[in-house]
């Protein structure tokens, strides 16, 4: 079976595609909207705003997480800053400026129209959240602040200290409440979701497990919205928080809904390097560090030498050496690249030689001390904390680590899924960063999906379901699934092995890492496909999971989480693999430029690959969405 993919992009010039979409989209007037029920999954920024935005539009709305609170979703952790092209600064940016820039940073893989609307978005999405009360800087003048992030020359990223992931967040958890107290929205916290259910080719609800009593349980709705974020943790280490999993929109993959371009995996070049073998999380330095931080390593090899000791002509900052227009702020993964090539020379530094230096001794020297730590205050004092070295008098010391995922569900225009009904938002989806994510537009998406572009492409996909009911949980459909979720469960408790899940997932992190991480080859990819089903079966027979099913049970909930990324890493490894190319995150050491940069093959691989599920035990089947670039010129990137 190949699946139709239509992309829904509207006609018209590029400015005003999504105007005239909006216009040309089917509304549901006030009084019927109570008639419908949706169901959100996720309660991050995505999550949080679409579910307060659809419960203030007066749908009924339950929105699910399995966190004790909506404030713990992995939102908070993108604390440098969100773009908009408000051009404050009079430093030349605009809308189509960041635009270009995202299109750019992307390295040409992602849909122009999706670009272009972000784009437009993100100057109402800073109106939306100052109404609220989020506590962004200002300037003397009283005018919002903004500073630079990697991939650009202008100044355009909003800021809140390095707190702004987290105040974006209490703005879109206290309008969420505020609905739940209206009544509009229905609150379940601690639910996990572990089905989609389909009925007839459209999705009629989910089956969720309760974390804390085991109860399975199924809700059916109108429409459901999965903002669920990435799934960086298939690599085990990644910065993103341990819960974070790509269980829902597996199960969704499962049911039919396509998967894009799922290799497309972020490196963040600024965080903390590991420190030993049995370290479980990574965390993450926020990019804005790199605004009045200088990165560079010794030019001596192995310099045992106190940083702070080595003269300035013995340094080398590689990054302005080598791209002097962009200096410190290239893309995230032109920094990483470059980070690896001086730790793989024998430059790295630290105890463990897997770092480069982040030093603020200039800004400090230029600015001040009070001004650094009125810009960077909490990120240093985390620093400090996790390495008790303080870097307002030593170097930070920072390296590459897996990060945001730019792959995901696929979806059209309005968001939807290849499921009519099925809709994704924010990180869940493929939709706007093509091969690699600028810094500070990861929170730019999730708000712009949520409160702007899914109320209106729901109501457009309801317009036409005002006589019918949602299908009831005591359809077999939903019975059937609730059975595969129980027995799973079963299966998980009953393995009976000798090895933990984190054991598993650490082992199936390091063939990730090491075959599809930051740089990978064909040998490295058919090497990764060989011992990720070995270890997979391996697993199925020799886990140990103790307690039981029908109480809280974190080893439980770890298992069926590992278990899908098992099957998600073998996907990974077919799309990079057949990928013959390197744009981006996905850096295939064949395809590279005498300089060592990432090599496009536009001519062969102008396509987004849609990933089709075709049952267990058989190859995933290829669907391909061509990308046209009408609006912004293909050209190789390059920030010298």
């Amino acid at each position: 079976m190949t699946l139709n993919l239509d992309s829904k992009i509207p006609d018209g010039p590029i400015a005003d595609k999504w105007d005239n979409q909006k216009f040309g989209m089917k509304l549901v007037a006030p009084h019927n909207r109570r008639r419908f029920d949706v169901i959100v999954v996720g309660s991050g920024l995505a999550g949080a705003a679409a579910a307060a935005t659809l419960g203030e539009l007066g749908y009924n709305v339950r929105c699910f997480t399995y966190h004790d609170s909506p404030r713990r979703a992995h939102s908070i952790a993108a604390q440098g800053g969100i773009n908009a092209a408000k051009n404050y600064k009079g430093d030349g940016d605009s809308v189509e400026r960041l635009f270009y820039d995202t299109v750019k940073g992307g390295d040409f893989r992602a849909r122009e129209a999706n670009v272009h609307r972000l784009a437009e978005l993100s100057v109402d999405i800073i109106d939306q959240c100052a109404a609220q009360g989020v506590p962004f800087a200002r300037e003397y003048s009283g005018l919002l602040d903004t500073r630079s992030f990697g991939g650009t020359q202008v100044s355009r990223t909003f800021y809140a200290r390095g707190q702004t992931g987290q105040q974006l967040l209490l703005g879109a958890y206290q309008s969420l409440m505020h609905q739940v107290d209206a009544g509009t929205v229905e609150l379940h916290d601690r639910t996990e979701l572990l089905d989609v259910v389909v009925v007839d080719g459209e999705v009629a609800g989910i089956v969720t497990r309760h974390l804390h009593t085991g109860a399975v349980q199924s809700w059916s709705a109108h429409a459901v919205v999965l903002a669920t974020g990435g799934y960086s943790n298939v690599f085990f280490l990644s910065t993103n928080a341990k819960h974070s999993n790509a269980s829902a929109i597996w199960r969704a993959y499962r049911k039919g809904a396509a998967f894009g371009n799922p290799c497309f995996t972020q490196i963040h070049p600024t965080c903390i390097p590991a420190s030993d073998d049995f370290q479980s999380k990574l965390t993450l330095m926020s990019e804005s560090l790199r605004n009045d931080g200088r990165i560079w390593v010794p030019t001596e090899f192995d310099d045992k030498r106190s940083p702070d000791q080595i003269p300035a002509e013995e340094r080398d900052y590689y990054l302005e050496r080598r791209y002097p227009a962009f200096g410190n702020l290239v893309p995230r993964d032109v920094a990483s690249r470059a980070a690896k090539a001086e730790v793989d020379r024998g430059r790295g530094v630290g105890e463990l030689k897997n770092g480069v230096y982040l030093d603020f001794s200039d800004a400090i020297a230029r600015l001040g001390r009070d001004v650094i730590e009125e810009r960077y205050g909490n990120l240093i004092e985390m620093y400090e904390r996790i390495t008790d070295e303080d870097p307002y008098k030593v170097p930070m010391r920072i390296y590459p680590a897996v990060h945001y995922t730019m792959g995901g569900l696929w979806v059209d225009y309005n968001l939807q899924t290849t499921i009519p009904g099925l809709f994704a938002g924010g990180e869940a989806n493929f939709s706007d960063h093509g091969a690699n994510r600028l810094g500070a537009s990861a929170l730019m998406q999730g708000l712009a999906d949520g409160y702007f572009v899914l109320p209106a492409t729901l109501a457009n996909y309801l317009a036409d379901r005002l006589s019918r009911p949602p299908v009831p949980t005591d359809h077999p459909a939903f019975a059937e699934a609730e059975a595969a979720v129980r027995d799973r469960t079963k299966q998980l408790l009953s393995t009976g092995g000798t090895r933990t899940v984190d054991w598993f997932h650490r082992e199936l992190g390091k063939i990730m890492w090491d075959n599809c991480g930051m740089a990978r080859s064909t040998e490295t990819l058919t090497k990764a496909l060989s011992e990720i089903p070995a270890l997979r079966s391996e697993f199925e027979k020799d886990v140990r999971i103790l307690g039981d099913g029908d109480s809280l049970n974190q080893s439980l909930e770890k298992a069926g989480r590992v278990a899908d990324f098992f099957e998600l890493a073998e996907l990974m490894c077919i799309d990079a693999l057949h990928r013959e190319e390197s744009c981006g995150g996905h850096f295939r050491v064949e395809h590279q430029t005498p300089e060592g940069e990432a090599e496009r093959d536009d001519e062969n691989f102008s396509y987004v690959a849609a990933w089709e599920f075709t049952g267990d035990g058989n190859a995933p089947a290829l669907n391909k969405e061509p990308l046209e670039f009408e609006y912004v010129h293909l050209a190789q990137r390059s920030y010298k």
